[in-house]
């Protein structure tokens, strides 16, 4: 297959009607041209140029391969053009995907300085309560970067982004509610907003809630994480979620566990990311998770 810097040659010498002038244009020499043309004449089996006294001109053959030359090297160029631009965030596209209940939190933020600062990045988002999905999704090289609770298997690079409290949402008047802080045994015996089977939280939850010796009553399971405080809020019972699920303005009581209890966000990619990606992740890392301030202002701070 002929070389772009053949071609390259064969496109010099056609603007500019001689071997010598196209070696200073592509700033080589003049054997080196030469060299090359017959290179390409030979893969072609055919005459591309006619020598003449004033110069060299090209054959019916040679005019015919310098119209796809030039197409070859425009892609070429274009070809290096797209990647740096998604080397530097100037274009391309990235692939995101999360645990549903960091998409505002978490992401949304970020996102929203990519859109005014790299308007030419195209980035899709994909949302998922069941981490398997999320993997999958990993796996079938459908997304560039996943946003979801760590630790994860050591197939995938991984990096932490921010650290995440876990909390107990209840009603304002929950005899919990007066407590600045509540330990998991108080749980015990409490009517408990749960998360259904399609919901990872869900076993998640359980093995926690086991491996303390605490027994609550699911009084019902939901699959929408960030409903479950609302769902204890309006008087259910109580609800165990990430404080990413409770939203600004929460009707209810947010309180921290003693001793407090932290998950880490991780930042998963099937390799090591691109450039691109590796932006994005570094941009998540400088931001972190941010909690509304009437939810935070109801959490204890023992730091």
């Amino acid at each position: 297959m002929a070389s772009l810097r053949a071609l390259e040659c064969l496109v010099a010498v056609a603007d500019t009607g001689s071997i010598t002038r196209a070696a200073q244009v592509l700033h080589s020499s003049q054997p080196a041209v030469s060299h090359q043309l017959a290179v390409l004449e030979r893969e072609t089996r055919t005459t591309l140029l006619r020598r003449e006294p004033r110069g060299v001109r090209l054959t019916a053959a040679g005019r015919a391969a310098v119209a796809h030359a030039r197409r070859a090297i425009e892609a070429a160029a274009s070809a290096v053009g797209s990647a740096r631009a998604v080397g530097e965030a100037a274009g391309g596209v990235l692939r995101l995907a999360c645990a549903q209940s960091l998409t505002v939190p978490l992401l949304a933020p970020v996102i929203r300085d990519w859109h005014r600062r790299h308007p030419q990045v195209t980035i899709s988002l994909r949302e998922s309560a069941i981490a398997d999905e999320l993997f999958g999704l990993i796996d079938a090289d459908e997304v560039d970067v996943l946003l979801m609770p760590g630790p994860v298997d050591e197939r995938f690079s991984s990096v932490l982004v921010a650290e995440e409290e876990i909390v107990l949402s209840a009603p304002s008047d929950h005899r919990l509610a007066g407590q600045p802080s509540v330990k998991l045994p108080d749980l015990d015996g409490e009517r408990l907003v749960h998360f259904g089977p399609d919901n990872s939280l869900s076993n998640w939850l359980d093995w926690a809630l086991s491996k303390a010796g605490v027994r609550a009553e699911a009084v019902m399971r939901t699959s929408v994480t960030t409903a479950a405080p609302q769902l204890a809020a309006a008087g259910l019972g109580v609800a165990v979620t990430p404080v990413s699920a409770v939203n600004a303005g929460f009707p209810g009581a947010v309180r921290s566990f003693s001793p407090r209890w932290i998950r880490s966000l991780v930042a998963i990619t099937p390799s090591d990311p691109d450039p691109l990606a590796s932006r994005f992740i570094t941009n998540l890392r400088a931001r972190g998770l941010r909690v509304p301030r009437d939810v935070q202002n109801q959490l204890t701070d023992d730091s």
